[in-house]
């Protein structure tokens, strides 16, 4: 099979025929053979209803209900589970990405050889108070991440090779981000392509404001899963080492003042009363937390039954 054309869903019963219908006329005029999976995240509209209907009118249209809401990520995953295709392509359901832009993505990911390409929307129709902070999160992911080439990493249209969706997991609200993940996977060859944004038609936008605190606490994560998962103690050692140290210092020149002051016959002050007394003490106290918390880390990555899992490429 060609394409799986993964399309997550909540409340967009009146958008999905005409979605189904342009997605079935474009691959008819390219002869490419399809799937589309449709991802119904405990809609209460008749999505699914809508989706059955359409099952029976065409048996490339196939659906996944999930018995409440999980979330894009969770729906997502499951998508990419389930896709047979040779390039999987994920779109959004309320026909604001155009499906004419599918064969230049797979052309991109079969002659091309890319492991994902990236929508962006350089033209938008948002508000701005959906576009400013959306700006600042993609500038602060391609800083962290060092994907320095995507402009806008939650497009939600997308095109993988079939080894990269078989091979991450996305979960959480982690799909604003899988380019990361991608990319911490193992799938550096990643592009970007400049498509069309449509002014959405139908109902209404499903995400609030929240998405931009939860899309930084997910980037935090990533971040870290993806550099220390399997090596905390790299990370927390580090640290309690680093404060540790600190804190040692501060003892060694408080301790040394007071020699001093003693051998000059000098008036000197207690330890206590010193400032940097607390400061010292709260340094080396943070520093061994630190370590018996990288320590214990160690230990719990090393019990897992994935520590000695690691992604392969292909065999001869």
């Amino acid at each position: 099979m060609d394409i799986s054309v993964v399309v997550p869903l909540l409340n967009e019963v009146e958008s999905l025929p005409e979605l189904t219908s342009w997605i079935g006329r474009v691959m008819q005029e390219h002869n490419f053979t399809y799937e589309v999976l449709l991802i119904d995240d405990g809609s209460r509209d008749g999505s699914w209803e809508m989706i059955c209907k359409l099952h029976t009118q065409n048996s490339n249209i196939k659906g996944i209900k999930f018995r409440r809401n999980y979330g894009k990520s969770a729906a997502l995953n499951t998508g990419f589970e389930a896709a047979q295709g040779n390039v999987i392509i994920t779109m959004d359901a309320d026909l604001q990405d155009s499906p004419d832009e599918i064969p230049e993505l797979y052309r991109r990911i079969t002659e091309e050889h890319y492991d994902l390409i990236s929508g962006w929307k350089a033209k938008r129709y948002d508000p701005l108070s959906k576009t400013i902070p959306t700006r600042l999160f993609n500038a602060a992911t391609r800083k962290m991440s060092g994907i320095d080439n995507l402009h806008d990493f939650n497009c939600g249209l997308k095109a993988y090779r079939k080894a990269v969706v078989k091979n991450i997991e996305v979960y959480g609200e982690m799909h604003r981000y899988i380019p990361v993940i991608a990319k911490w996977a193992g799938f550096s060859k990643i592009g970007e392509q400049v498509v069309e944004h449509r002014a959405r038609k139908y109902g209404t936008t499903k995400f609030g404001m929240s998405r931009f605190i939860n899309g930084f606490l997910d980037l935090l994560s990533i971040f870290f899963v993806g550099k220390f998962g399997k090596r905390p103690m790299h990370f927390f050692g580090s640290l309690g080492v680093l404060s540790f140290f600190i804190g040692l210092v501060m003892t060694i020149w408080i301790i040394t003042e007071k020699l001093i002051h003693i051998a000059h016959n000098e008036k000197y002050r207690d330890a206590t009363d010193n400032p940097l007394f607390y400061l010292a003490l709260v340094a080396i106290i943070l520093g061994s937390q630190l370590f018996l918390t990288g320590f214990v880390a160690e230990l719990v990555a090393r019990s897992s039954s994935e520590r000695n899992k690691y992604q392969v490429e292909e065999r001869v």
